[in-house]
């Protein structure tokens, strides 16, 4: 997983905007359609997300790797 931020300058003080999540997961294309699958809906029961939001934009995206023997 790489994880990256934008902050803002208010007033004299970072303020973090925005954080986008890319999760890299390697699997085998028979499972790919379920990977997607739960990335739409994995959000919705992570506490960080629920916390942090709507107060800081956050996004993610899956990119599925091939398996390595």
């Amino acid at each position: 997983m790489t994880v990256t931020g934008e902050v803002e300058l208010e007033g004299k003080v970072l303020v973090i905007r925005r954080i986008h999540a890319r999760l890299e997961l390697r699997a085998t294309p028979e499972h790919a359609a379920t990977a997607q699958r739960v990335h739409g809906f994995y959000h919705e029961a992570c506490p960080v997300y629920r916390s942090l939001s709507p107060a800081i934009a956050i996004t993610s995206e899956l990119v599925l790797l091939p398996e390595t023997a």
